[in-house]
Parts: structure tokens; C-alpha cells; sequence
């Protein structure tokens, strides 16, 4: 039986070549999430300034960690990682042999924890007759007003909390230091974003603010300024962060 896989998505796995190497406590001091909580987890890797370069999703397989991240940028994502690991006995590299699948709904498989709407994902062995939903998947998740991927976040263009990273539980505030936290921790201190990601409908796009375009499904990715979303037909969980800003 043919299954349900994101064909735009591709796998990296950590794992440690000597013994006591921490594969988690290494990405604990990298990305915005913490490690040591219960995975699966959405979580960036940021630039020093706290702006978005990859974000991705983390998953435990014994004292492997696996990340699921865009196809385009998974041997950027190697690279960049690669270059903080030093000397540590860790090994960095695509796996080709697994793939991302989803569902909307689906008996023992884990949410997307980012939001329960967005249904569920798993981690399998490819199989030559998977199904590609890459565009389907596209479609639903922008539907509910949710961006991701360098093209709707931006490289190096984003800050990480204008992204919505916050209450799409992206980020700890209590996991301690990791690049590009000091303006995050600032900006959720002083509970101040001003700019957001937003998902809109093509026919009202600005194309000065447009990050993303997608025509054939009807809606643009746009950076605004929160003042100016106040009269935008969001989702319920971006109007609350837009009116407790």
C-alpha cells in the first residue's frame, strides 16, 4: 500500500562515533529549542543576530538524532552544523534511505507539534511507491497561516520571533544559550514583536511585503508590520498573538 510523503523533505542524522559523545548536548547550545525535552520539536538554527537561516523539525532514534528539514537546504544544513562540531567524534550526513510522511490524522503517530491542526508526521524507509503530497501538505499548512522554509522565512532576513516561532512552540525561554539568543530572550522580554510572517490571500498580496508566492493555490507569504494586521482575517492563534502585541 502506496503511503502519504513529503517528496520536498529529506533526512540528517547525527550520531556519535565514540562513546559518550551527547548528540543533544551538542544541538542543545545551536538551536532554539531544548533538546532535552520530549521530541519530536520544530526548532531553528539562527545567525548570531537571532534571524532565521533553517528551520526543521528533531526527532530521536536511540542515541541518534534525526532532522527532518527541507530537501533544498539539507546539505546546507549539514555544512553549517558541520562547522561548529569542531572536534567532536560526531557524524553529520543526509540519510537517503528515509523520508517524511504525513497524514491529516493518523492512530499512534505524533503530532506536528508547532499546531494539531497541521495533522501528523512520521519518519519511514522509502518505498518506491510512495505518494508525493508535497503541494497538498503546502496547501493545508498555509491554510492555517503557517510559513516555514528559507523561501517564506528568508535566510539571514527574519528574526526568529517574527516568524510567529513563539506560539508555534519554536523556542525555549528557559533551555540557556544558543546562537542567536540574546535578541530572541530580549525581544520575548520586552513582548514587543513588531513585525509578523503572515499568510494572505494572493487577491489582497502586497508585492513590496511578499516573501512567498504561491498562485496556483491562492495565497502569499508576507512580512507586515503588526499594526497594520489588525483588520486581516487571521487564524485564531496568530489574532491572539496580534492583539497581546
Amino acid at each position: 500500500m502506496s503511503a502519504p510523503r513529503l517528496f520536498d523533505r529529506a533526512i540528517i542524522r547525527l550520531s556519535p562515533q565514540e562513546e559518550g559523545e551527547d548528540v543533544l548536548g551538542f544541538l542543545q547550545g545551536l538551536v532554539t529549542q531544548d533538546t532535552q525535552a520530549e521530541l519530536p520539536l520544530w526548532a531553528g538554527l539562527l545567525t548570531p543576530q537571532g534571524k532565521a537561516l533553517f528551520d526543521f523539525f528533531l526527532w530521536a532514534d536511540g542515541t541518534d538524532l534525526v532532522i527532518d528539514c527541507e530537501a533544498a537546504q539539507a546539505e546546507a544544513l549539514v555544512r553549517r552544523l558541520s562547522l561548529y562540531r569542531l572536534r567532536r567524534k560526531i557524524a553529520i550526513s543526509v540519510d537517503p534511505a528515509l523520508g517524511v510522511y504525513w497524514a491529516a490524522a493518523a492512530p499512534d503517530r505524533p503530532s506536528d507539534p508547532r499546531l494539531p491542526e497541521l495533522g501528523v508526521r512520521w519518519i519511514a524507509p522509502l518505498a518506491d511507491d510512495d505518494v508525493d503530497i508535497s503541494e497538498f501538505y503546502r496547501a493545508h499548512r498555509l491554510s492555517l497561516g503557517v510559513p516555514e522554509g528559507v523561501a517564506e522565512l528568508g535566510s539571514d532576513a527574519t528574526l526568529w520571533l517574527e516568524t510567529n516561532a513563539a506560539e508555534l512552540h519554536g523556542v525555549s525561554f528557559t533551555k540557556g544559550c544558543y546562537v542567536g539568543q540574546e535578541n530572541t530572550a530580549r525581544m520575548n522580554w520586552r513582548q514587543k514583536v513588531n513585525r509578523r510572517l503572515v499568510v494572505v490571500p494572493i487577491a489582497d498580496a502586497d508585492p513590496a511585503k511578499a516573501r512567498a508566492s504561491y498562485p496556483e493555490l491562492g495565497f502569499a507569504v508576507e512580512l507586515r508590520r503588526v499594526e497594520n494586521m489588525a483588520e486581516m482575517k487571521l487564524p485564531a492563534w496568530q489574532a491572539a498573538a496580534i492583539a497581546a502585541d
